[in-house]
């Protein structure tokens, strides 16, 4: 076990640490799903924190609060996957990758850029018809239509096939993807 070593720093020292200037923030590398998900995050923990304060403080739990939070986690989750697929930050294995020469591996990420391509298709597709048999469904404690769930789900597969056909694009532009070198991907914010 190690010792830490404490150094004392004075209170000017520790003053001056705030003298460098903020680094800037970059809101261009955000696209409008983002900040969609970010209002539904918000949203959906607004209504958490009101269901545990009306639960556990007031003892009188609004029963709405639960529905509308797991609806608003929908969205999250699916908004959210959309920005996973345009950053390529979805759960991916790379270690064929790393054996194989890169002839072949350009091949096999390419046919991976065409299967999520088509994955999202037949998502957005499924959904559509998912749809069309439930429309008329409102939601249990708020006098409000499930479509409205249903749509975001809608949107956000959509979203994530054009998403996929726009990385596809940039993956044959740029003649790799993240498969292939994912050092290449690596942000400072990451």
């Amino acid at each position: 076990m190690t010792q830490e070593i404490h150094t004392q720093v004075t209170p000017e020292e520790l003053a001056h640490t705030f003298d460098e200037a903020p680094v800037e923030a970059d809101l261009k590398v955000y696209s409008f799903e983002d900040w969609v998900t970010l209002a539904l995050f918000w949203l959906m923990t607004g209504c958490v924190f009101l269901q545990f304060f009306t639960r556990y403080v007031l003892n009188d739990s609004y029963a709405w609060t639960e529905e509308i939070a797991v609806n608003c986690l929908i969205g999250v989750v699916f908004l959210g996957s959309v920005m996973c697929v345009r950053l390529s930050h979805h759960i991916q294995v790379d270690v064929l990758y790393h054996y194989l020469p890169a002839r072949v591996t350009r091949v096999m990420a390419t046919i991976v850029d065409l299967v999520r391509i088509g994955f999202f298709a037949y998502g957005s597709w499924l959904m559509w018809r998912y749809m069309e048999i439930v429309a008329d469904e409102e939601m249990v404690t708020v006098a409000l239509p499930r479509n409205i769930v249903f749509y975001t789900v809608l949107v956000a597969f959509v979203l994530m096939f054009l998403r996929s056909i726009q990385v596809f694009v940039a993956n044959m532009r740029r003649g790799y993807s993240v498969l292939e070198r994912p050092e290449a991907f690596q942000h400072a914010e990451d």
